[in-house]
């Protein structure tokens, strides 16, 4: 039974043991960056492991994802995520956006191999150079490696005297996972053999597709974990708080229809009742991905704190001192919830071998 946000765990301290993060995209103007900012804020309150941020196709957004990514450097104590994509950059301009992220003091990277550009059809040429996502991510290792070949700290007493170290900065680099099968994959093997191949090139990390149900996920793990894949994947999780979000992520992902939940958000007639069922269906999903083991939990913010929050409290995983957000108030609505940009948000849920 899916506890309420303000019945406490049975054991407090379990509570911040479980790993969470958050996505979030770019604003489009200067009222959505302020309302962001506040959005930030309180997601990094919560203690996340990291929050990443999407990168439209071809640089479109790169300015305002950059933005964003200093802000949580430098408002947060929380890890920034770049998202990256093979969409349209040769080797040079690709090598120098990941220079550019690393400069400015990002470390953590979402690689992925892109959808095709507004207008364009996988039929067309768009990729440029880089064709998948493991050629991106040995592309970043490999930037990362002439980037700081090694350091030089002091030695104490000795003013002039430089010590050598060689061991380079750490370097997340997360991939997408499917747990239900890429649009375009031949077989469920295929999906997996395409991680197989992610993690040869050095991933360390995955998160996966949008799936409905908590079997979905932990039969995947299960698939990959005999396969030899070996590093942690994280569950991502979208709460559903509409019949049209639910309508456009099903568009956007390939996802089949979950019958219950569409019918429990058309049947509702006000926002505040398809809110509450949103919650409860990621809360519930949530509690059965962490009984089943599962490392952490990603969850697609929409550019909102309110609902994510709220679905972590219900699920047990807020620690104690965590502002609780009440299920049965709806969040106000912010200047950054324009259709384009919540196209933007579901969109980047996909990627593409």
């Amino acid at each position: 039974m899916t506890a309420t946000p303000t019945t406490p765990p049975a054991d407090p301290d379990c509570r911040s043991s479980i790993p969470f993060s958050f996505e979030l995209y770019p604003p489009k103007t200067d009222a959505a960056t302020t309302a962001l900012h506040a959005t930030i804020d309180a997601l990094a309150a919560a203690r996340p492991k990291f929050i990443s941020v999407t990168y439209g196709a071809s640089g479109s957004s790169r300015t305002s994802s950059l933005d964003v990514l200093r802000y949580i450097r430098r408002a947060t104590i929380v890890d920034p995520m770049a998202h990256l994509t093979c969409v349209g950059s040769s080797h040079a301009e690709a090598s120098s956006l990941i220079r550019e992220f690393l400069d400015a003091g990002v470390s953590s990277f979402l690689a992925l191999r892109g959808d095709p550009p507004e207008g364009l059809t996988e039929n067309d040429a768009f990729l440029g150079d880089l064709h998948s996502a493991g050629e991106l991510v040995q592309l970043i290792h490999r930037v990362q490696a002439e980037r700081v070949p090694y350091q030089e700290t002091p030695i104490p007493g000795l003013p002039r005297a430089r010590a050598v170290k060689t061991e380079r900065e750490h370097v997340r680099i997360a991939v997408a996972a499917f747990p239900n099968g890429h649009p375009r994959s031949r077989s469920t093997a295929q999906d997996i053999d395409t991680l197989l191949a992610k993690q040869a090139a050095g991933a360390n990390l995955a998160i996966t597709q949008l799936f409905f149900h908590a079997d979905h996920y932990l039969s995947f793990i299960q698939r990959a974990r005999e396969a030899g894949v070996e590093f942690p994947i994280l569950p991502g999780i979208m709460p559903v708080t509409s019949p049209g979000r639910l309508r456009r992520i099903l568009e956007l992902s390939g996802e089949e229809l979950p019958a219950e939940l569409s019918i429990q958000l058309e049947v509702e007639p006000t926002l505040e009742g398809q809110r509450e069922i949103g919650i409860s269906h990621a809360a519930a999903l949530a509690e059965k991905l962490i009984a089943g083991g599962a490392p952490g939990l990603h969850l697609y913010a929409f550019n909102q704190h309110e609902t994510v929050l709220a679905v972590l409290d219900r699920a047990g995983a807020l620690a104690p001192a965590q502002p609780v957000v009440s299920a049965h108030n709806p969040p106000p609505t912010h200047p950054s919830t324009s259709p384009a940009d919540t196209r933007a948000g579901i969109h980047s849920t996909k990627d593409h071998y």
